[in-house]
């Protein structure tokens, strides 16, 4: 009876892996002559033609979404979050409406609350570079160093910068909720967007002493630096602060034009490389047109196109770099406009110093290093006497 029990167990055991055999095999004949057959799915092939590779699959995979998903395709996300499978911060899929504000923002006009930002690696958090003066965000109490948790009541990590840029944007006089995390307390605050035209510049004099505050190197800014330095030229200075601090960038070429005022001709700027390894030299095309004693202020903010007049003063011996470490942003981004007008900000090469020196996740040391006070950090303002910093770089310029 035992023995019976067991063969018949047996049996039953071989039987259920036959069905499953047959069951599996039958699916599998059916999922070819449907998909593959059908020319729903195609398999990637190794030649360039138009029916192989990643374009047809994707076309594929969109037409099959489209004639079975009940609900909306959203093509849109769906190449925002191809572009940001690439592991890059710096590529960006804009749409339509992100790229006409992009456009703006880079020509130095558009609807918003004022205010820099950037991506805090360290803590995955968005970080408050500094308000615009005069801005509705200076006006509502934000400052250097805080950090957005929040907009609309929507969570944003740093890694999502963009997506949270684009919810702080809006039509003039409508108001944004921002939370603010700042000295390990949070805050609420309300800002209304306006509309907001920007200054490149702010430009002072301390005696014969005088400084040129590079906010940011968007449209314009090298004329804008150029104009500022004649007026103060005017006024008789014989030496030149230039503050790169808490400048996250912008334009590489309006650094670029900016260099070339401050070196002799053939000197070189920069060095860049593509994903072939293909290099370009790019050097100063004029002789100087500013020959005074140059002092450059540098944070762990001064990123991209600050880190590339840094890298060719310094190397050049034309300035003395104080301050703090730049940021480590030595990579160049080309934004192409698409046939639909949306757009892409793609990673195309990296740059290093004249010496060859590497600056992406390195950063520049200054020459003569200074942290800023830790009183002037916890109180956000201050005065250009209280600015460490700024008074370190005036005394070693007295000196040249």
């Amino acid at each position: 009876m035992e023995k019976r029990s067991s063969q018949q167990v047996y049996r039953t055991i071989m039987l259920v892996i036959i069905t499953v055999l047959i069951t599996s095999l039958v699916t599998t004949i059916v999922i070819y002559n449907f998909v593959i057959k059908s020319g729903k799915i195609a398999i990637k092939s190794d030649d360039n033609s138009s029916l192989g590779g990643l374009e047809a699959t994707l076309a594929n995979f969109r037409s099959v979404l489209e004639e079975k998903y009940m609900g909306e395709t959203l093509i849109e996300g769906a190449i925002k979050g191809y572009v940001s499978a690439l592991g890059d911060p710096y590529t960006t899929y804009y749409t339509k409406e992100e790229m006409d504000e992009l456009m703006e923002e880079t020509t130095g006009n558009y609807v918003g609350i004022g205010i820099y930002m950037t991506l805090d690696l360290e803590n995955n958090a968005i970080y408050v570079v500094k308000p615009m003066e005069g801005s509705p965000a200076e006006e509502a109490g934000i400052k250097a160093g805080d950090l957005i948790t929040k907009v609309d009541g929507i969570e944003y990590s740093g890694e999502e910068l963009d997506q949270a840029s684009n919810a702080i944007k809006g039509k003039e006089g409508t108001k944004v909720k921002l939370e603010i995390l700042s000295n390990g307390q949070t805050r609420e605050i309300e800002v209304e967007r306006r509309k907001i035209i920007v200054s490149h510049i702010v430009e002072k004099k301390f005696d014969s002493i005088g400084y040129l505050l590079i906010e940011d190197f968007d449209g314009g800014c090298a004329d804008e630096f150029e104009e500022k330095y004649k007026e103060l030229e005017k006024q008789g200075i014989d030496r030149l602060i230039i503050d790169l601090r808490n400048n996250g960038g912008g334009v590489v070429n309006e650094a670029v034009d900016i260099a070339d005022m401050l070196l002799e001709k053939d000197k070189t700027i920069l060095i860049t490389k593509d994903k072939k390894g293909n290099e370009e030299v790019k050097k100063c095309d004029n002789e100087a047109s500013i020959t005074m004693p140059v002092v450059v202020l540098t944070n762990g903010y001064s990123a991209s196109a600050s880190e590339i007049l840094v890298g060719a003063l310094k190397d050049n011996e034309r300035a003395t770099i104080v301050g703090t470490k730049t940021y480590g942003k030595g990579v160049i981004q080309e934004v192409d406009r698409l046939n639909d007008g949306s757009g892409l900000k793609i990673t195309i090469e990296e740059y290093y110093t004249p010496n060859r020196d590497k600056i992406n996740k390195v950063g520049i040391k200054p020459d003569e290093e200074i942290e800023l006070s830790s009183e002037i950090i916890e109180k956000g303002t201050y005065t250009d006497e209280e600015d460490n910093q700024l008074q370190k770089a005036i005394e070693i310029i007295k000196r040249k």
